[in-house]
């Protein structure tokens, strides 16, 4: 193996880096442009993110800041039904889902006279289709009210110490999570929130409390929060399960590419030295296309099929390439050896995207091994004989006749 052999296949190399480079931007662009479109059609026809809420209530008191004295919820039970329904629009996987929401409160007059009682509820975003909605406080039938800037409210008179209640039923659709949320320090008591999933990937946003109780069921799970007597209650909620989006991860596929071609260029080089089987920085320059070959069909083949489907296509293909070219090149002498190391850095680790959390892993092991590797198997190789220039033959004399 010559010093300029090396030089060349570096060279190769960097202008493989740069070819990902673009592939990796132009695979990025297109899903953020794809998903900035698809995500404005899913918020119009399907919604954002829903927070439902906690209802108020008050009566009118002379003398205070607002001329309102709050009353609180005496009781609240609560039932959530999250169906995850995931809609896919081009390169992006959007965790929509529906949720029905039933609930029944209790209102007391705590006041020892009647009072005209005031209730206020906030649906959860004022652009929002509900289906099914009903408003029902007390005996007076259900409202045929419109919502005002997303709050519905009627009032009721009630005795001194008299009671009544308020039954909410909806179906509405969102994105991303479900909330519940209760006033700033408010107290909430003899509160009861009941929810069930069609899912069993499960993930409590970041600010709300724990379950009270939780049951493993078939398909999905089901929760339950209990507050007999809490102030400051933290939100209640769930996020939707994480779904594999084919863009983003084609992408960072591309962009780490580099790093499995550096470790199989290294097996072959230094496989090629111990063998004496040496091949051309041509050969590498096709490897490396074979190598580009893979990442490019991905990228466009995400368009068309589905994810994983377009990973086996693109990977039997580009080792059908790699394998046969070396078959060819080396004689058969180093096809096991590539096919070997392509499928474990270039179809094991561009696996390692689609299991979030383990590509940081699986680089570090990889280049550790690899390391170990090369190491032990170039401890005996005496490099200065083998980048030693061929000293020049010196031209026949001609034979003086």
């Amino acid at each position: 193996m010559k010093f300029s052999h090396l030089t060349a296949i570096g060279f190769i190399f960097i202008a493989t880096c740069i070819a990902w480079f673009f592939l990796g931007a132009a695979m990025h662009n297109r899903t953020q442009e794809h998903a900035e479109k698809s995500g404005e059609r899913i918020a119009d026809g399907w919604g954002p993110p829903l927070m439902q809420a906690h209802p108020t209530a008050w009566h009118a008191t002379p003398g205070t800041s607002n001329g309102r004295r709050p009353l609180a919820m005496a009781a609240s039970d609560i039932s959530v039904d999250l169906s995850f329904e995931p809609l896919r629009r081009g390169l992006t996987n959007h965790r929509t889902y529906a949720v029905d929401f039933r609930a029944t409160y209790q209102v007391v007059n705590t006041t020892p006279v009647s009072q005209t009682v005031y209730v206020a509820f906030d649906l959860p975003d004022a652009s929002t289709s509900y289906e099914n909605f009903s408003f029902v406080l007390g005996d007076g039938g259900e409202s045929k009210r419109s919502p005002r800037d997303g709050t519905l409210s009627e009032a009721v008179v009630l005795p001194a110490g008299g009671s009544t209640t308020l039954v909410v039923t909806y179906r509405a659709r969102g994105v991303d999570e479900w909330r519940y949320h209760f006033n700033d320090n408010s107290r909430v008591s003899n509160f009861r929130l009941f929810m069930k999933t069609n899912f069993r990937e499960i993930d409590f946003p970041i600010g709300t409390g724990s379950p009270s109780n939780r049951r493993d069921q078939a398909e999905g799970w089901e929760f339950s929060w209990v507050h007999p007597d809490v102030i400051a209650a933290p939100d209640i909620g769930m996020s939707m399960p994480d779904i594999l989006n084919a863009g983003p991860i084609a992408s960072r596929i591309a962009f780490f590419a580099p790093v499995s071609l550096l470790f199989f260029l290294s097996v072959l080089v230094l496989q090629g030295i111990e063998s004496g089987r040496n091949m051309h920085p041509m050969n590498y320059f096709f490897l490396s296309a074979a190598f580009f070959a893979f990442h490019i069909l991905l990228a466009y083949l995400v368009d068309i099929m589905p994810l994983h489907v377009a990973f086996a296509i693109a990977g039997l293909v580009s080792m059908a390439l790699v394998g046969g070219y070396v078959r060819i090149v080396s004689r058969g002498a180093l096809t096991v050896q590539a096919l070997i190391a392509q499928a474990v850095y270039l179809i094991l680790f561009s696996y390692t995207f689609f299991i979030p959390g383990l590509t940081g892993l699986a680089i570090t092991i990889g280049a550790v091994a690899t390391l170990s590797i090369l190491m032990f198997r170039s401890a005996r190789i005496d490099w200065s004989v083998r980048f030693k220039k061929a000293n020049p033959v010196p031209p026949s004399l001609s034979k003086v006749s």
